[in-house]
C-alpha cells in the first residue's frame, strides 16, 4: 500500500518522450514498483509499445468521452501489421491481394507493402518463393488501432 505523502493515482502524458532507452527502462521499473504498492497509473500516449509496458488496459476517448475500454493485449491481438517486403525484381501483386487478410496493397517497382489482418502464416511464406532483399513488419500506432476498430469518423 502506498505510504503517507504518496499519490494514489499518478496522471502521466507521453511520460517517456526525449528519454534514452535506458532512461525508459528506469521508468517502467519504477512505474511497476509504484503499481505494485497499489497505485494506479492514467497514461495518456500514443506509443502502443509505451501503453503495453505500462498499463493493462487502455480507454479509447472519442469526442470527450470513453468510447471502449479493452485490455492492451486484446486489442493488440485484433489489430493488423504493416508489411513491407522488397524483392530483386518485381512481383505481381494478385500474389498477395489473394492472401487471406491482406488489404490496401501498394506497388512500388519491386516493392510491394500492404496491411495484414489475422494469423501471418501465409504473409510470411508467400514471398519465399522469389528472392526478398528487405522485410519489414510493423505494429500499427494506437491512433490507428483505434481509427481501423471504432471508425474514422465517429462511427
Amino acid at each position: 500500500m502506498l505510504g503517507e505523502g504518496h499519490p494514489e493515482l499518478l496522471v502521466l502524458d507521453g511520460p517517456t518522450t526525449g528519454l534514452d532507452p535506458l532512461m525508459q527502462e528506469e521508468f517502467v521499473t519504477v512505474i511497476d514498483e509504484y503499481r505494485d504498492r497499489g497505485g494506479t497509473v492514467f497514461l495518456s500516449s500514443h506509443d502502443l509499445d509505451e501503453v503495453e509496458r505500462v498499463c493493462d488496459t487502455v480507454a479509447i476517448v472519442r469526442d470527450g468521452r470513453i468510447a471502449a475500454v479493452e485490455n492492451v493485449a486484446e486489442l493488440r491481438g485484433r489489430a493488423y501489421h504493416h508489411v513491407s517486403i522488397e524483392f530483386d525484381a518485381p512481383v505481381d501483386e494478385r500474389e498477395f491481394a489473394s492472401l487471406p487478410g491482406v488489404t490496401e496493397i501498394e506497388v512500388d517497382r519491386s516493392r510491394v507493402s500492404f496491411k495484414a489482418f489475422g494469423d501471418l502464416d501465409a504473409v510470411v511464406k508467400a514471398p519465399a518463393r522469389h528472392t526478398v532483399k528487405d522485410l519489414e513488419v510493423a505494429e500499427p500506432t494506437l491512433e490507428e488501432i483505434f481509427l481501423t476498430f471504432y471508425g474514422r469518423n465517429g462511427t
